[in-house]
């Protein structure tokens, strides 16, 4: 029998991982006590929570001291400190990617925000992530932007682990699953090893319904509210399910190579209306990861519902795509909406954290 529902939902396919990393979680025992009690294999660290930990509380305030005799460059002094929690959390999480043959226990590290559009930034940025954590379980974040699928295509293709973020479309995650593949078939036909590569997909889930229902709002077609994002992401994962089989699949899996998982990002319930584990409860299967907040994981613990429903409803939600054009929602168009405020909102998020170490800089005396 599962010791708690979260652990009765990882035995349902779904990787359960928290979706935040500071030193006081480290230092604490607390995510150790999320992984033991609430079923966490894996942690995507966020640059809001950094910043809200470096400005509460002293956790990082010795090691800034230090690192700020070498340089007060703000964006080299996060990475400094980030990179030591990452490193740490790798370490953490290590038997559990021992224990999984390495498909959980993973930690994510984002590029710079400011690099979004730029492929060759991106890539140089992973490389020097994955050389200084030089940990096995690391993922660095690279947002699914069409630059991004340059530099996630090369990155695996140099054999390194990539989580791509920010997809919000169904023509986006195709082609983030295409350049997975490629630089597959790249790192192969170099003589590399696929075997040590993974990656996931984070397709954003709950900001979906926020943008379409306000649009439906306008149009006077609230009744098709609340349903976007669960049909966007069951679709995403109809179209995984295409990808990884088949001829081309076979050889690569025949080489060693991993299926890319989708992960879902951005489970959080936004709308009070809405039941508050609606974006976990609504996309349970096999092969995929849910990134939650603290409050969605111990929302899910009191009281979430545990049963498969990612395959259920797949031509309903294809439906919905059509309905939504009738009503005057443009698709297309909610979704690219969604990318470039998602790429503002971590531009201006990674912009409130430098402001931040650079105001830490004088609170502890460091300049």
């Amino acid at each position: 029998m599962a010791e708690s529902r979260l652990h009765e939902l990882s035995e349902r396919g779904v990787s359960v991982w928290i979706d935040s990393l500071s030193r006081e979680m480290l230092e604490t025992g607390e995510l150790a006590r999320l992984m033991a009690d609430d079923a966490v294999v894996g942690v995507t660290s966020n640059p809001t929570i950094f910043q809200k930990a470096l400005s509460e509380a002293g956790w990082y305030d010795d090691q800034l001291r230090t690192e700020a005799r070498e340089t007060h460059d703000p964006t080299e002094l996060f990475f400094r400190l980030a990179l030591e929690d990452i490193r740490d959390a790798c370490d953490l999480l290590r038997p559990v990617w021992d224990r999984t043959g390495g498909v959980d226990g993973y930690v994510s590290m984002e590029v710079d925000p400011r690099i979004a559009y730029d492929r060759e930034a991106q890539f140089d940025q992973a490389k020097r992530f994955h050389g200084e954590v030089d940990r096995p379980n690391l993922y660095v974040k690279i947002p699914g932007t069409q630059p991004g699928l340059g530099a996630i295509e090369d990155s695996i293709a140099a054999g390194r682990s990539i989580n791509i973020t920010l997809i919000f479309s169904l023509a986006r995650y195709a082609a983030v699953a295409e350049a997975y593949l490629r630089g597959l078939e790249r790192l192969i036909a170099g003589g590399g090893d696929p075997s040590t590569v993974c990656s996931v997909a984070s397709f954003f889930v709950s900001r979906v319904d926020t943008e379409a229902d306000r649009r439906l709002e306008e149009v006077g077609r609230s009744d098709l509210a609340g349903r976007l994002a669960i049909a966007n992401a069951k679709l995403a994962y109809a179209h995984w399910q295409e990808t990884f089989s088949g001829e081309r699949w076979d050889f690569l899996e025949g080489k060693g190579a991993r299926t890319q998982r989708c992960l879902w990002a951005s489970t959080s319930t936004k709308n009070p209306a809405y039941r508050d584990v609606l974006y976990v409860e609504e996309l349970i299967g096999p092969q995929v990861v849910n990134t939650m907040p603290l409050e969605t994981v111990e929302a899910f613990q009191d009281h979430g519902e545990v049963r498969d429903t990612l395959a259920i409803g797949v031509d309903e939600a294809h439906a919905l795509l059509d309905q939504l054009a009738e009503a005057g929602v443009d698709y297309d168009d909610v979704v690219a909406t969604l990318e470039a405020e998602g790429v503002k909102k971590f531009d201006d998020s990674f912009e409130d954290l430098l402001e931040g170490i650079d105001a830490k800089l004088s609170a502890v005396g460091a300049r």
